[in-house]
């Protein structure tokens, strides 16, 4: 405000000193006093400016101006939030490439499996499950590329989770009946709020757990449970169970725990993605087990504070 003040106050100064007897030297004279007042004022606003840089790059920030603590606390702010996304961006690049890795050495086995098979005589059966098992981890890839588009690809509707459950259950007939898996159906229906298309796919992650751990005379049970709150879906095997230690961690990324040591083709992005995918619809799954007696996913499903529910609510 005082270099606007010296800049009004300087021409009037040397225009009143002259009085009406002026020509265009006493405007020059007055412009150039003028600029050297700036001129002088933004030098000093320099010589500033570098002292407080150079107090800064020492680390020494007591005698900072006003000015100067408040750009040192922002920059300080901006190196913080840099390092934090920089790191958020490491994270999701190892991600990317244990998964990449994992899922190359998942798909080579039936990869391999359908070449043997065509050097002797093919069987259907053994033919369908190994093609069946590259559709299921094309899809494992395709649904981890999504995660983080997620919100441009999901349409809410009512979706009936016994009849996608019934369509899943039929796509793996074959391995029921080699493995001699029962299946047992305990509902008819159960309407909930949701994406078919993932819903159908983290359902899918779950019965092809429960069907790869399952050993051969096996049970899968599919069951429903309501409450005031929510909505269940319970699946159900007879399989080789989880150990309790391994439980609070079956849905981390890559995690096989004890099972998958003794499965090797275990990967573990199976449970990942479903409960990725569950979370971003509004849902969560959950699991409860134990070691050689049975394994039991519960999948959640919120009545009142449900994603279908919240988007009609947004639109009115």
């Amino acid at each position: 405000m005082s270099i606007y003040l010296a800049g009004f106050l300087i021409p009037a100064a040397v225009f009143y000193t002259y009085g009406d007897d002026w020509r265009w030297g006493t405007f020059f004279y007055a412009f150039a006093l003028s600029a050297i007042v700036l001129l002088g004022f933004l030098l000093f606003r320099y010589q500033q400016h570098v002292r407080v840089i150079r107090k800064m790059k020492s680390g020494d920030y007591e005698s900072l101006s006003l000015e100067g603590e408040f750009a040192q606390g922002l920059i300080e702010e901006l190196k913080k939030q840099h390092i934090h996304e920089m790191n958020q961006v490491q994270n999701m690049q190892h991600e990317h490439y244990d998964f990449i890795v994992s899922w190359f050495h998942e798909i080579k086995t039936p990869i391999a499996v359908l070449r043997l098979l065509q050097q002797t005589d093919m069987d259907a059966n053994s033919l369908r499950e190994e093609i069946g098992k590259i559709e299921n981890y094309v899809d494992q890839a395709l649904y981890y590329a999504k995660l983080d588009s997620f919100n441009q690809d999901y349409a809410i509707q009512h979706c009936d989770v016994i009849q996608i459950s019934k369509e899943i259950v039929k796509s793996h007939s074959k391995t029921f009946f080699s493995k001699k898996i029962r299946i047992s159906l305990q509902a008819e229906t159960l309407v909930v709020q949701s994406d078919p298309k993932w819903l159908q796919f983290i359902i899918n992650q779950l019965l092809t757990n429960s069907l790869k751990y399952t050993e051969h005379g096996g049970e899968i049970t599919i069951s429903i449970l309501e409450t005031p709150q929510e909505k269940q879906l319970l699946i159900r095997d007879s399989g080789i169970g989880i150990r309790q230690k391994d439980l609070p961690r079956i849905f981390n990324r890559g995690f096989t725990g004890e099972t998958g040591r003794l499965h090797p083709k275990s990967t573990g992005m199976g449970l990942y993605l479903a409960q990725q995918l569950s979370n971003k619809l509004g849902h969560y799954i959950d699991c409860t087990s134990e070691a050689a007696v049975y394994t039991q996913f519960i999948v959640h499903f919120p009545k009142d504070d449900d994603p279908y529910v919240r988007r009609q609510k947004n639109t009115q």
